[in-house]
């Protein structure tokens, strides 16, 4: 049996090789004359240099040519280059010796060391799984941020936007959530960052003890627009093999943001129509393709947590607004707040978290929904409060609110290297609704 198996995958085999040759390179884009290739295929451009080849991906046709985008710098690629189909998409190489590793797009260590032995060969790309199979998200995930683990609370399994302008807390909040997270494992994609950025993330934000437990994919903003889609795709790809193993894993993207105008970059390349603020459909389209593909299966879960870049603080731009649309909720970091000193700065009332009220008792959800109506109240009447218009005695639930606001504030004010007990923290708040804290 085993050598008529054998015998029918020699048969079975395509033993030649295809190729092509370039004919005209624009900016990023390369076209081919052949060779006989699929969208997503990865192929090898051998230059002028010897044994020199690049690594590329077509990317689609144009009458009758294979269009191709590198995944690293166009360089000694001329006119004639020979272009080898290898009939594969790509694939990482990925297992538990994993764990504690900086890698990139394509799964090579960083630090240009030899991948550990052991690792599995997995495909980056792959379809989210149907919806009748993926069970309902019905436990919480405590996270170690007071604010989140009180009043939005997360799922195992739940998809979250975290929304914020440059500069506003966004990469502490990730490293916070990193550590602290009760989760297995955290895969944290750092797409288009800042080389800097990198090792600041990986030595301070993350630290040693996130490390221990995490796999970091890093695609800088210097690299070309597909190495950083790869990015997203390769970790992506990491969270599932992960979840199917039954981990409960936290995936953490930096930016989905920068995944959506690396995929415009393609889309304007290949000569697709810009849509909303010079958007291609294409983004629109892989948005959703790759958002659903986490979440929770029958073996494990995928927590994940996208940290969207609003341009000018406008949280109604169209990539903050089809995320938004897409995830299970969202955090909204408001630069007001962290102006004020208040880290980490999650505007509570503009945040949701959409499963909370399916995994949370409602004795807990009287408690938050207490909490929520004092800062409303409060914010409602904030500007006759700052201009001393309100007088005292006016209206006793202001009266109180006045009071409780700031304690409630100072409350979920959490230092970058504190971790709290998400039921301690819960304690503390309903102590401090009660009065018992003054």
């Amino acid at each position: 049996m085993e050598i008529q198996t054998i015998l029918d995958h020699v048969t079975k085999t395509d033993s030649y090789k295809r190729y092509g040759k370039v004919e005209r390179v624009v900016g990023l884009l390369i076209e081919a004359r052949g060779p006989e290739a699929r969208i997503g295929e990865v192929c090898y451009i051998h230059t002028k240099l010897q044994n020199q080849k690049i690594t590329a991906e077509v990317i689609g046709f144009y009458e009758e040519k294979v269009l191709l985008m590198p995944y690293s710098a166009v360089s000694n690629i001329g006119s004639g280059c020979l272009v080898e189909a290898t009939k594969k998409s790509l694939s990482i190489k990925v297992g538990r010796s994993l764990i504690g590793k900086v890698i990139d797009s394509t799964g090579e260590l960083l630090d240009g060391s030899k991948l550990p032995k052991g690792l599995k060969e997995y495909p980056t790309e792959q379809q989210p799984p149907n919806p009748l199979e993926r069970p309902r998200i019905n436990s919480v995930i405590p996270v170690g941020v007071k604010a989140i683990d009180t009043l939005l609370t997360v799922g195992r399994g739940q998809r979250i936007g975290i929304f914020a302008g440059s500069g506003v807390g966004k990469s502490t909040l990730m490293g916070m959530i990193a550590r602290n997270s009760e989760a297995d494992l955290n895969v944290i994609a750092l797409i288009g960052e800042r080389g800097r950025e990198v090792k600041e993330f990986v030595e301070k934000d993350l630290g040693p003890e996130g490390l221990k437990k995490s796999i970091v994919v890093v695609a800088t903003s210097d690299q070309s627009a597909l190495m950083r889609i790869k990015g997203a795709y390769t970790a992506t790809a990491i969270s599932e093999y992960f979840r199917d193993l039954g981990y409960q894993v936290n995936l953490m993207m930096d930016s989905v943001t920068r995944v959506a105008m690396a995929q415009r970059e393609i889309g304007l390349a290949i000569g697709e129509p810009p849509t909303t603020k010079g958007y291609t459909p294409s983004v629109f389209a892989l948005l959703p393709s790759l958002l659903e593909r986490t979440g929770t299966s029958n073996k494990g879960s995928i927590t994940a947590f996208y940290t969207v870049l609003v341009d000018g603080d406008d949280f109604n731009e169209p990539i903050a607004d089809t995320t938004r649309g897409i995830l299970d909720g969202h955090f909204i970091l408001d630069r007001k707040l962290a102006e004020k000193g208040q880290f980490p700065a999650i505007n509570v009332l503009q945040s949701v978290s959409r499963v909370m009220p399916g995994i949370v008792d409602s004795s807990i959800m009287s408690v938050i929904q207490k909490a929520r109506t004092i800062l409303a109240t409060y914010q409602e009447n904030e500007e006759l409060i700052q201009i001393g218009a309100y007088k005292k005695g006016t209206n006793p639930n202001i009266d109180n609110d006045i009071q409780l606001q700031p304690k409630i504030l100072g409350f979920l004010r959490q230092g970058m290297n504190e971790n709290v007990d998400r039921q301690a923290a819960l304690d503390a708040l309903q102590g401090l609704l009660n009065g018992s804290l003054r």
